[in-house]
């Protein structure tokens, strides 16, 4: 364990919070159960309670000062670059260099921290697996405390599941990709667990258990001396790097680890990030290994920082990809951004998953998806995302058809070209139509995306793509928007506008398809009336919520009464 094992001398705990042995300060509220107890022993806990207690205060003070940006986008201010760090901008200097262990990432998958998915995404092929407690994961109790277990048994090797229904077990192969972890976003409280009588950090706790369980093996079984990794989510401010960054000295002072150990790579997926990749960067320096093109998420990021404009209204959310301005500029700049500082620009999401039942529709969706990695690759890009094991050899083999033995092309493509993006190429207004079946879709996708949620699976295959959290958020901040400002339906030739009659009446209409498809039987079951009242209310609320899964949070969170604990 290192040094952090210091902390088992001088620790007082209490017995019986909630059948949890835990530090003074700390109440465990979710359910007791002894694998659990085994992740929350008492060091581990006390080394989240240190970070918590370390940085509370800064982290309340940086989510202030998003409300505060709000407040100026909502009054009419566009964000930009900041004058006080052009300086920052400006000058030459580099990240450390890039891990051996990772310097090849061509091709990385995404999911959730299941356990068969852990052990299919590991086996899949890809050179890393990204797994995941935020967007593809519902955050109820037994998903974040059996994914810290999955990772565990992972980073250990002994990790096996036997599918009864198929009756076959899996276990890892001798080759395996690369272990990532993306914690939650710095705005996501962990109600399970309270510290000093206020529910932790939810990032803080995902970071800090599955740092103190598995740095030593990560870095001898898979980091080459290096580890762990992470992907950091969701940052608007290179403030909330700095954090992270004093997060990962900290941990790494407590393990007795080397600065520089821990690696992350920050997702750029809000629209004022944009504007700070170097000063990110520039505060992650001995700690990054790029950033990543989360391009869902910016495209709601894109509607919900412009939620007062109504002069910037997006089209359809099929009509806005990688060939809109803003979008382009966007991708250009971070890979000129992340090779001049010596670190890996990682590409965007393919959401297609394979069709089985129909090979001419699947051909047609590959074929979408080598096209869009193919952009990638000559853009620039060292690596892209897929969402399913069956799109990694398509990826890989245009990658390396481009990239040749090389594992990246940090040097090779320095992309100069892109200095000149300026303020209003990020900003551009997106170009396309509006129509009902715009309207339709994303009302149906929110509605199954949140029943799904609410039921504890956070990614969902709908209409052949991955849906996860940001495909279901961009849903919600269109309709929102749509309603507010009454937009016109241009793109069917109805010229209809949009309003609470017209959208009570989607609502219904959909709510009805959706019983069609999924079948009676499993829509009674599922938790569908429930999402539909929760995504029509934050589509009609007179002010845009941040986070659709803030809400709905509320509703996953159970809470053991102590005596009731280990019943």
């Amino acid at each position: 364990m290192g040094s952090l094992g210091m902390y088992s001398a001088s620790v007082v705990t209490k017995k019986g919070s909630r059948g949890y042995d835990v530090p003074e300060g700390v109440d465990i509220r979710g359910r007791y159960d002894e694998e659990f107890a085994k992740i929350l022993n008492k060091e581990a806990v006390l080394f989240v309670a240190d970070l918590q207690r370390t940085f509370r205060n800064h982290i309340k003070y940086s989510m202030e000062c998003r409300r505060e940006a709000k407040r100026r986008y909502n009054e009419g201010a566009l964000p930009g670059f900041d004058p006080a760090t052009k300086y920052i901008r400006n000058s030459e200097w580099t990240c450390a260099p890039v891990p051996p262990a990772v310097a090849d990432r061509r091709v990385e998958i995404t999911g959730p921290v299941e356990r068969k998915m852990i052990i299919n995404a590991l086996n899949s092929g890809a050179k890393v697996f990204m797994a995941d407690f935020e967007d593809a994961l519902s955050p109820n109790w037994e998903n974040l405390m059996r994914g810290q277990i999955n990772l565990k048994d992972a980073v250990d090797g002994t990790i096996s599941f036997h599918d009864r229904i198929r009756n076959r077990v899996y276990k890892l192969n001798d080759q395996i990709a690369k272990l990532f972890v993306r914690p939650r976003g710095w705005h996501l409280p962990e109600a399970h667990i309270f510290i000093d009588g206020e529910p932790a950090t939810g990032c803080l706790v995902d970071f800090g258990l599955y740092f103190f369980h598995n740095h030593a093996n990560f870095r001898r079984s898979q980091g080459q001396g290096y580890g762990p990794f992470f992907y950091l989510p969701k940052m608007e401010h290179s403030r909330e790097a700095k954090i992270w960054n004093s997060v990962f000295e900290r941990a790494e002072k407590m393990a007795g680890l080397e600065r520089g150990s821990i690696r992350a790579t920050v997702l750029i997926e809000t629209l004022p990030a944009v504007f700070q990749m170097d000063e990110i960067l520039y505060e992650l320096r001995d700690h990054s290994v790029g950033l990543n093109c989360g391009r869902w998420d910016y495209i709601f990021s894109y509607v919900k920082t412009f939620q007062a404009h109504p002069d910037r209204l997006l089209p359809d959310r099929v009509q806005v990809g990688m060939t809109q301005h803003f979008m382009r500029s966007y991708s250009d700049l971070l890979i000129r951004t992340c090779h001049r500082r010596g670190v890996h620009a990682m590409g965007g999401m393919a959401a297609q998953i394979p069709i089985r039942d129909d090979p001419k529709a699947n051909e047609v969706a590959l074929e979408l998806v080598r096209k869009d990695k193919l952009r990638e690759v000559k853009a620039g890009h060292d690596g892209t995302w897929a969402a399913h094991p069956g799109l990694i050899p398509a990826c890989m083999e245009v990658f390396t058809n481009n990239m040749g033995n090389a594992p990246n092309q940090i040097r090779s493509m320095s992309r100069d070209d892109a200095a000149t993006l300026n303020e209003e190429d990020l900003l551009q207004r997106p170009r396309g139509v509006r129509t009902m079946e715009g309207l339709r879709l994303n009302t149906r996708v929110g509605i199954q995306y949140l029943a799904a949620w609410l039921t504890g699976a956070g990614s969902v295959p709908l209409y052949n793509l991955m849906e996860d959290a940001a495909t279901a958020e961009i849903s919600r901040v269109q309709n929102w928007q749509w309603l507010k400002y009454g937009v016109e339906l241009d793109g069917d030739g109805l010229g209809v506008r949009v309003n609470k009659e017209l959208f009570g009446r989607v609502v219904e209409e959909e709510m009805e398809r959706i019983e069609r498809e999924v079948g009676k039987e499993r829509f009674k079951k599922g938790m569908y009336k429930e999402a539909c009242k929760m995504f029509t209310r934050q589509c009609t609320a007179p002010s845009l919520d941040d986070f659709l899964t803030l809400d709905a949070y509320n509703y996953i969170v159970i809470h053991h009464p102590r005596e009731l604990s280990k019943l």
